[in-house]
């Protein structure tokens, strides 16, 4: 396979440059609430006011942790509560290949997060009122919403297995098959 600089395979595996923040091991003291929102689109507000600084998204999502209690920007000194509708980051690109194992999907999240869809980095299906929610995980507790593009495709490239007696829709990752949805209907 040629070199393709805009590979998401590519940007992960340069990923290794840039480690995020140790929020994990952060606990000040006291939670702030300033009115901080993670819209279901991914869109981050302010006191009701869009952040439209794609850069301010970029630093802020890189020091968000997910506590048993709620979604928190966490630094040394100070944690904010922010309240997230439905996930974080939303899914915005996927890219698929085969590897030595197998195939992989590779998935790029609204504020740069490359991950590729594996034990550590599950994928899984909700169901609402609405309809399906595809998620992914990212790092910790932070999951990504699939955007309904990515969705669609990865349902395009998908395979199908018996399961249970079910016909089921999913994809293959690193080894792992993970669920899309079933087939037939009940």
């Amino acid at each position: 396979m040629p070199y393709d600089p805009d590979s998401l395979f590519h940007a992960l595996s340069e990923a290794g440059s840039t480690q995020l923040p140790p929020v994990h091991l952060w606990d000040p003291d006291g939670v702030q609430d300033i009115d901080m929102r993670i819209a279901r689109d991914g869109t981050w507000y302010y006191q009701g006011t869009p952040i439209n600084r794609q850069r301010m998204v970029e630093l802020f999502s890189r020091i968000l942790r997910r506590d048993d209690d709620g979604y928190f920007l966490v630094t040394p000194v100070e944690k904010v509560a922010v309240q997230v509708d439905l996930a974080p980051f939303i899914a915005t690109r996927m890219e698929s290949r085969v590897e030595a194992r197998g195939p992989a999907v590779a998935l790029q999240t609204n504020v740069g997060d490359v991950v590729v869809v594996d034990q550590d980095h599950p994928l899984w299906v909700e169901q609402d009122e609405r309809g399906p929610i595809p998620l992914v995980r990212i790092r910790g507790q932070l999951n990504a919403l699939l955007s309904r593009s990515v969705f669609y495709e990865l349902a395009e490239s998908g395979t199908t297995r018996l399961i249970n007696g079910r016909r089921i829709l999913g994809i293959m990752s690193r080894g792992q098959f993970f669920e899309l949805g079933p087939i037939d209907e009940e």
